[in-house]
């Protein structure tokens, strides 16, 4: 019993010496903070956290550490962590919900933002700012979306650009003219009237000794008219 006795007495006085070193801790890192040292005061909120692991003051501090030093990720988590337990302060977990928000607009995560400003408000529908932001997540996730359209649009139209100029690019069929139908013969050349007009006279000619021959040979008699006008 004596022995249960000292060890419960130690862990009572050890206590009140863990939370004062997270206070101390906290204090200094807050300083830090107020003169922009974001890298420093990151490091004593993590030594409060050790102090305490369940501390919500150096969560909520340390997110906003990281979250000045850009690290957008590692800050949603400290905040997101404290928004969802159900457990805390109403005030903390609107906040927490808010500034995760803030991280997820930062990392250009429109509908995760809005659904973090939304739960904030629900939690704290008066908080204008955080209506404000919801309201502006909202435009720029409309935006977004407007751009990936335009942008879809513009590659199609390329697309269909670059097959063109492919197609007129493939070599065409020897019997076949550009602009020709697949099959379609080559278009006789026109001729003048004069070579027309020498091309009758030399048939004309021919037919005709080719008449007196047969007439000589077998007697035919030929009908008149036989060769037509051009």
């Amino acid at each position: 019993m004596k022995k249960t006795l000292i060890a419960i007495v130690a862990l009572l006085i050890a206590i009140p010496i863990f939370a004062q070193k997270e206070n101390k801790n906290i204090r200094r890192g807050n300083k830090l903070f107020e003169k922009s040292n974001y890298t420093d005061a990151e490091v004593k909120y993590r030594k409060a956290l050790e102090q305490n692991p369940f501390s919500e003051k150096s969560s909520f501090n340390l997110g906003d550490a990281l979250y000045m030093q850009k690290n957008y990720e590692e800050a949603n988590k400290q905040y997101s962590a404290l928004a969802q337990n159900s457990a805390l302060d109403g005030t903390l977990r609107s906040a927490s919900w808010h500034n995760a928000g803030n991280s997820f607009l930062e990392q250009k995560k429109y509908q995760e933002a809005i659904e973090a400003y939304k739960n904030a408000l629900r939690i704290n529908p008066k908080d204008d700012d955080t209506r404000y932001n919801l309201e502006y997540a909202r435009q720029m996730l409309i935006k977004e979306e407007q751009e990936q359209k335009k942008d879809k649009k513009e590659d199609k139209k390329e697309e269909e650009k670059k097959d063109k100029k492919e197609d007129q690019q493939k070599p065409q069929p020897q019997d076949q003219k550009p602009n020709q139908e697949p099959g379609q013969k080559p278009q006789p050349k026109e001729i003048s009237k004069q070579d027309a007009q020498r091309m009758l006279e030399a048939m004309k000619n021919a037919e005709q000794k080719t008449l007196e021959n047969l007439q000589k040979k077998k007697g035919v008699a030929v009908p008149a008219g036989s060769v037509k006008d051009w």
